[in-house]
């Protein structure tokens, strides 16, 4: 695959993992860079024609009749708990 335009990113792997990410780049006699974009893509849900879920794809279905109306503050409630990247 081929990409326009790409960000170097280091990342550090405990030993176990950098040592398995090699063996399977071995394997598939690929580099460890392309088995790490497959596998983030693929965790991400960033595959072709495969569905993203949502974390508020579920809002309504708690079974409020007001949840519409508080779509805003609920939304506020739940980003707020979620921790912050950085």
């Amino acid at each position: 695959m081929l990409y326009a335009g790409m960000q170097r990113t280091t990342i550090s792997l405990p030993d176990d993992l950098a040592l398995a990410l090699s063996r399977e780049a071995h394997r598939r006699r690929s580099s460890a860079s392309a088995v790490t974009r497959e596998a983030l893509r693929i965790h991400l849900g960033l595959t072709p024609g495969a569905s993203r879920q949502l974390p508020f794809a579920c809002v309504g279905r708690g079974g409020r009749a007001s949840t519409g109306r508080d779509l805003e503050g609920l939304l506020a409630e739940e980003w707020d708990e979620q921790p912050r990247p950085g």
